[in-house]
């Protein structure tokens, strides 16, 4: 069940299905009742790297050393979000390469 949709930057809708969600919260807590943050990620993102399994990863930085990241797939005209979750690992953000910024 879709229980969100957003546009992504390449004009694709993107869309959050419950089970997604379920999974979200339930790995990462620290994300519940952060669904707008999460959908608002991958419409209006700092930056847009690559992933490493063909997904785009919609980067948002929450404050001075958090970011966001919504991990997303794109197959045409339709997409759907992966996962998200929070981290300060810099590092692991800068290896991968920057589609969008």
């Amino acid at each position: 069940m879709i229980i969100r949709t957003t546009i992504s930057k390449f004009g694709v809708d993107i869309r959050l299905t419950f089970e997604r969600w379920t999974h979200i919260i339930e790995n990462h807590n620290d994300l519940a009742g952060m669904q707008d943050y999460v959908m608002d990620a991958v419409s209006n993102p700092d930056e847009i790297r690559d992933g490493d399994y063909g997904e785009y990863i919609a980067i948002s930085k929450l404050n001075r050393k958090d970011y966001l990241v919504v991990p997303y797939q794109e197959n045409g005209n339709d997409g759907f979000i992966t996962t998200a979750f929070i981290t300060d690992d810099k590092n692991w953000i800068e290896k991968k390469a920057i589609i969008w910024k």
